[in-house]
């Protein structure tokens, strides 16, 4: 099973980025899947999610109204739409895939994990 991330960079405060996440080897249609981060000296943190059907979204405080989540489970790839960057939000990003049960917030109810992409926002 592999998750391909893709989308990261360098961006000017205000800016957007799209980040991807493709999943090979294994489809993931039928469970929910995340966005988690993690900035340098802290911990990974939950960012969004998304049911399985995408009739439901979750979303951090911190990122509500900017970013949004979804997916297009013919490709088995899940989307993070982040727009109004801003520097806190310089992290490296992480995909995870099939979500078990109880919270989507908590990262160990994924079963598996993308490499990251890494963020930028400067000021």
């Amino acid at each position: 099973v592999q998750l391909v991330v893709s989308g990261g960079g360098l961006v000017q405060a205000g800016g957007s980025l799209r980040l991807s996440c493709a999943a090979a080897g294994r489809t993931f249609s039928n469970y929910g899947m995340g966005w988690f981060r993690q900035a340098p000296g802290k911990e990974r943190e939950f960012v969004a999610a998304i049911k399985w059907s995408g009739s439901s979204t979750y979303y951090a405080d911190s990122v509500k109204g900017r970013f949004t989540i979804s997916r297009d489970n013919a490709k088995n790839t899940v989307y993070l739409q982040m727009n109004s960057l801003k520097p806190e939000d310089t992290a490296v990003y992480y995909c995870a895939a099939e979500y078990i049960s109880g919270s989507y917030y908590v990262a160990s109810n994924y079963n598996y994990w993308g490499q990251g992409t890494q963020v930028t926002v400067s000021s």
